[in-house]
């Protein structure tokens, strides 16, 4: 009987012991995002939570928005929010990824959903049992709501910089409109505000703020959503 080559079992014996190792480390996150899911909807249950935001005076509906707000959005956040389940996987392990590479729990490959789920029901804490509680958060949330009320929950839900919470404070508190009054122009510069409010609020970084206006419009562009002389005609 021929004998296994010494390299190739050592090989063999070390990708099962990484199998072992990277299952039992989704049982203990899991079983642990599992209870802080639990744990945060014993406080408050989600519908509950959502009541509460659409109770606000300025809770905005999604028939309230621009197409082209809501096409910004989608297109520079998630850009397959109306085909997945809440979870991205081709983000997500472009995120991971990145993480391995710069060694760094830096991206998270989050969708809408994963926003909301967070903004909704935990903090802003990144760790891995937060995003092991997200992937329960979600699986409800796109049980439970249509994918146009997960958008304007999200974006009523979303900082926009300089206290404004809410894509109606934010409309207001910089442009003196609503959101259905918005230009392209305006709508595309909230689309990118979200991501890093600190930095690309307007008024904050003129440059930052304008770089973060073309990332939005390419990606329109990429999405097929607008044409690059329509882009270049906003510029």
């Amino acid at each position: 009987m021929k004998k296994r080559h010494p390299v190739r079992r050592t090989i063999c014996v070390l990708l099962i012991l990484i199998l072992l190792a990277v299952l039992s480390a989704g049982i203990y996150y899991g079983s642990r995002g599992y209870k802080m899911y639990q744990d945060a909807v014993s406080q408050m249950s989600v519908a509950d939570r959502v009541g509460n935001i659409r109770a606000q005076e300025h809770f905005t509906r999604y028939s309230e928005m621009t197409d082209f707000y809501i096409e910004a959005v989608i297109s520079v956040e998630d850009r397959r929010f109306r085909e997945h389940k809440g979870i991205d996987p081709i983000a997500l392990c472009r995120a991971l990824w990145t993480d391995v590479k710069t060694m760094s729990f830096k991206e998270g490959g989050s969708t809408i959903t994963q926003q909301l789920a967070k903004n909704l029901l935990f903090t802003q804490e990144k760790s891995i049992e937060r995003k092991a509680a997200e992937v329960f958060a979600v699986m409800d949330l796109e049980k439970e709501y249509s994918k146009e009320e997960i958008f304007e929950l999200y974006v009523n839900m979303a900082c926009f910089g300089n206290g404004y919470e809410g894509i109606y404070d934010a409309a207001a508190g910089y442009f003196e409109k609503l959101p259905a009054e918005l230009t392209d122009y305006e709508a595309a510069v909230l689309a990118g505000v979200p991501n890093a409010p600190s930095v690309y609020a307007p008024g904050t970084d003129e440059a930052l703020a304008s770089m973060r206006v073309r990332q939005v419009l390419r990606s329109m562009v990429r999405n097929d959503v607008i044409t690059q002389a329509q882009m270049d005609g906003m510029l």
